[in-house]
């Protein structure tokens, strides 16, 4: 089925990049998270389905079908989700020659890691607070939306 474009969609949302320093930062202002190895992807869930986009906003909705049927199965009316896709090995851990390799030839491998809630059943959640501590950023309508990612140099 061909996907229709329409003014009414939700939009792909530029992802923030993690900014490249020395050290990572320190204080209770910061969050830090872990970093899979795969594929940075954007999933959009609205009236027509989902669908799936790379970081720089190419439609990988095909690529990623297993992954995009799942995502139609979460009850979400609209949501906009950022995280990474992985293939994961057999131990669950991300392995970068298996996520090559899926894409290829078995895509049922892939998983996605769902690390922010940008937009959720009308809501746009980008400029929401992070309130980790509540356990439950479905359930209270809040995302972590990060100002200023990092990256530590390597």
């Amino acid at each position: 089925m061909r996907r229709v474009a329409s003014p009414d969609r939700l939009k792909f949302i530029q992802p923030q990049e993690p900014r490249l320093v020395e050290e990572p930062p320190t204080g209770a202002d910061w969050i830090h998270e872990v970093k899979y190895d795969g594929y940075r992807t954007e999933i959009i869930i609205d009236w027509d389905g989902a669908r799936a986009y790379t970081k720089t906003g190419i439609d990988w909705t095909k690529r990623y079908w297993p992954i995009v049927a799942a995502a139609e199965q979460l009850g979400a009316r609209t949501a906009i989700l950022d995280g990474e896709v992985i293939a994961p090995s057999p131990k669950g851990y991300p392995d970068m020659a298996a996520l090559r390799s899926a894409l290829s030839w078995n895509a049922e491998r892939l998983a996605f890691v769902a690390f922010d809630i940008m937009h959720l059943n009308g809501k746009d959640l980008t400029a929401s607070s992070c309130d980790r501590a509540s356990g439950d950023p479905l359930g209270s309508g809040e995302a972590c939306r990060r100002r200023h990612p990092v990256q530590p140099a390597r």
